[in-house]
């Protein structure tokens, strides 16, 4: 799997997108083997409510950033065409292919470069989605997911997901989910994710506070890196978040603030955290060994019986 990385990095590949869908605290992780390191580029991204194009273009030039850094995927945040519920997606949303993820494309095959981000999708039958991408070196999407676990304030502007995938590329098994799919109420997202053989869960996100904290607070330990941990040390995956950093117009959260703080952990812990404040445009590279992960089916059954993980209970 070594030369096969290394040949990635130096001619285009061709990976085989092959999705399949469907429909607690763990202890100390076993030590594990890997056969490759994955550079991640975890952008934190200036995304501005109702404003695209200058959005698109900041993306573009994180992604070539991410390229010159030698990073073979960058992660951008969720919504980052028109802003996490801001009302103008509702009505200028785009299909998906279509005009943004376009122009996604063909960064990633300028840059060859593998790129995950999150925008909005409107469908054919006039539904808006919260989705994301993990388009390959080759302009493809080879991946897109709709939001699952959609906060209240979100689903006036959002249509819910009905579909998890797991794809396989030189990289390893890279599943995709977004943001508060990742809240301790909503792992079983995860969770499925792992079963599904990922190895990666890549995570485009738009963490938001109030307009009144600052890097003095820590409002992501139990939010972000416990659920995160969870599932880096039951499963031996890596689960990366990149969010956006601005002031928030538009929409139930006009005055809030998205704050940076994009995050990096697996099985050994937390492997990179980006700044801490709205102001914290920025690329953090991470590398990250790539999982091995030997157990499929029944067998992650019984290795989480080991790990003295306790399955879903009917409340007394």
């Amino acid at each position: 799997m070594a030369a096969l990385f290394k040949f990635f990095k130096t001619a285009p590949s061709q990976p085989v997108a092959t999705p399949a869908s469907v429909v607690a605290e763990p202890a100390a992780p076993a030590a594990s083997v890997a056969t490759s390191t994955v550079r991640i580029g975890m952008g934190q991204l200036l995304v501005e409510g109702g404003e695209p194009d200058r959005n698109l273009v900041r993306a573009a030039s994180m992604i070539a950033e991410a390229a010159a850094r030698g990073c073979d995927v960058i992660l951008l945040p969720e919504t980052l065409d028109f802003a996490w519920t801001h009302p103008s997606a509702l009505t200028e949303a785009q299909p998906i292919p279509g005009l943004y993820s376009d122009r996604l494309c063909q960064e990633a095959i300028r840059h060859k470069i593998y790129v995950c981000a999150g925008l909005t999708e409107k469908t054919a039958d006039g539904r808006v989605y919260n989705a994301a991408l993990l388009i390959n070196p080759e302009g493809e999407i080879i991946t897109k997911y709709h939001k699952i676990n959609l906060l209240t304030v979100e689903q006036p502007y959002y249509a819910v997901g009905q579909t998890l995938n797991v794809v396989d590329t030189p990289l390893g098994k890279i599943g995709v989910n977004i943001c508060a799919d990742n809240f301790i109420d909503g792992l079983s997202i995860g969770h499925t994710l792992a079963r599904m053989g990922a190895e990666f869960i890549l995570s485009p996100s738009s963490w938001t506070v109030d307009y009144s904290i600052n890097e003095e607070h820590d409002p992501y330990r139990e939010k972000w890196v416990k659920p995160y941990s969870i599932l880096a040390r039951l499963y031996n995956v890596a689960v990366v978040g990149t969010t956006s950093v601005g002031y928030i117009v538009g929409g139930p959260y006009e005055g809030k603030k998205s704050v940076g703080c994009s995050l990096a952990v697996d099985a050994a812990g937390i492997r990179a955290q980006g700044k801490f404040n709205e102001f914290a445009g920025d690329l953090v590279v991470v590398d990250i060994p790539r999982p091995d992960r030997a157990e499929k089916g029944t067998q992650i059954g019984e290795m989480l019986l080991r790990k003295g993980f306790k399955f879903d209970t009917l409340p007394s």
